[in-house]
């Protein structure tokens, strides 16, 4: 019951940072408005780069700060979340071309070609190494099990992969980001940085970290939670 309350305490706090703000942010900037098509896949964009980035909060390295300490289910929603938004990031690309599909002018998959073979535009050029980073990541989470790495190697790799992986997604979101303006900019930097400090500062060895996860009456997980 306690882990209950807990978590109900910390998931509106959750929803407001990493959805609630940004969008609050992103209705009151001051950006030229387009097409509903054009601003909705704006605003997906950055729900789901920013519910990335919750995902450094929803971990045992993050102490599961937001929802309090019932592990078992801060895993499942980090696994839920991770799955969806890193597959709505990886579409980015074709999204920023959809809407030509309903204008007159370059077809849009010659314009998808035209934006990944811009390599005199760094922006660009970091934006597809932080896909290519995204595309192991969710590879690597998804077939986990297969993948020949003892659990505690596979921890490490999962998460200094994920904080390359942000770091270079920042950098071509503040870079190149249409609504990252100051506020964004600002709010993306500091949820970053208190995100991969998390993992950081764990002071746990992997070592010990599985120690806990596999002994008896701890229990509220096992090796196959995460």
């Amino acid at each position: 019951m306690m882990h209950s309350q807990t978590n109900r305490r910390g998931l509106l706090p959750a929803i407001l940072l990493f959805t609630g703000l940004p969008i609050f942010i992103y209705a009151t900037g001051d950006f030229p408005r387009r097409t509903l098509l054009k601003e909705s896949i704006s605003l997906l964009t950055i729900i789901g780069f920013c519910m990335m980035l919750a995902q450094f909060f929803l971990t045992r390295s993050g102490n599961s700060l937001l929802l309090g300490s019932n592990m078992a289910k801060v895993i499942k929603i980090h696994k839920i979340i991770g799955y969806v938004f890193v597959c709505i990031i990886l579409v980015h690309p074709f999204l920023i071309v959809l809407p030509r599909y309903f204008e007159a002018g370059l077809d849009p998959a010659a314009c998808l070609i035209t934006i990944l073979r811009t390599y005199s535009n760094s922006g660009i050029l970091i934006g597809i190494f932080a896909w290519c980073l995204m595309s192991i990541l969710l590879v690597t989470a998804i077939f986990r099990k297969k993948i020949p790495l003892p659990y505690k190697t596979w921890v490490q790799f999962h998460k200094w992969l994920s904080i390359a992986c942000m770091i270079f997604a920042c950098w071509h979101a503040l870079d190149l980001g249409r609504h990252t303006d100051r506020v964004l900019s600002a709010y993306i930097i500091l949820l970053a940085f208190c995100g991969i400090l998390l993992p950081l500062k764990n002071s746990k060895s992997p070592t010990v970290l599985q120690s806990e996860i596999s002994r008896p009456g701890k229990g509220e997980i096992s090796r196959d939670s995460f």
